[in-house]
């Protein structure tokens, strides 16, 4: 099922994961804050959110947390959101295990860690900040390692580097994180992760 829904209120879209990158999110926000009324527009086209429906016919979105939490911060009033599935029939336990087996949800925290499915906000303003996943962004960015249409494809890369970065690092110097990031992305550690691009020889 894909629906075309347009124009629906942030604050009534429900998160499926429990992490998303802050300094990402702030890179997203600075984006929509210096485009223009058309620039805007087009930011907005371009990522449309797909979504599911859920008990009580709320909306959860499975992808572009990101952009959505930095739409909220920026006081945007809506996004656009296109349902790709219509799960409302279920009961609520019933919901997330379908969400959880179908690649749909994220239930990991911001060390990595496999949480409750429960343990998912239900706003995404109480999305919690993996500066991992940060880090990946900027990779992505900069062509370090390729977007992948594995699901969750960037926390795989987020906990990769995590197991090989400092946390205090990243958090007191982003600069030199990133830097570190760059060296082990393109070493051959990381070639079983999905975009990964060899180093030139």
């Amino acid at each position: 099922m894909v629906k075309d829904t347009l124009g629906v209120a942030l604050g009534d879209l429900r998160p499926t994961q429990i992490t998303v990158g802050y300094h990402e999110v702030g890179t997203k926000r600075q984006e929509w804050r210096s485009a223009d009324k058309d620039g805007r527009v087009s930011l907005l086209r371009s990522h449309v959110i797909p979504a599911v429906l859920g008990p009580k016919k709320r909306i959860y979105i499975v992808d572009h947390h990101h952009f959505a939490r930095a739409l909220l911060e920026e006081g945007a009033p809506y996004a656009g959101v296109y349902i790709i599935e219509d799960l409302s029939h279920l009961e609520k336990d019933e919901f997330w295990i379908f969400l959880d087996n179908s690649d749909w949800c994220h239930a990991y925290d911001e060390k990595g860690q496999r949480r409750r499915l429960s343990d998912i906000p239900k706003r995404l303003v109480d999305l919690k900040d993996d500066p991992f996943r940060s880090l990946v962004g900027q990779l992505i960015q900069i062509g370090a390692c390729a977007k992948s249409e594995k699901p969750f494809a960037e926390f795989i890369w987020a906990d990769f580097l995590r197991r090989r970065i400092d946390p205090a690092l990243v958090k007191e110097d982003f600069s030199a994180a990133l830097l570190k990031a760059i060296e082990l992305a393109g070493s051959s550690q990381a070639k079983s992760l999905p975009g990964w691009c060899a180093r030139p020889s």
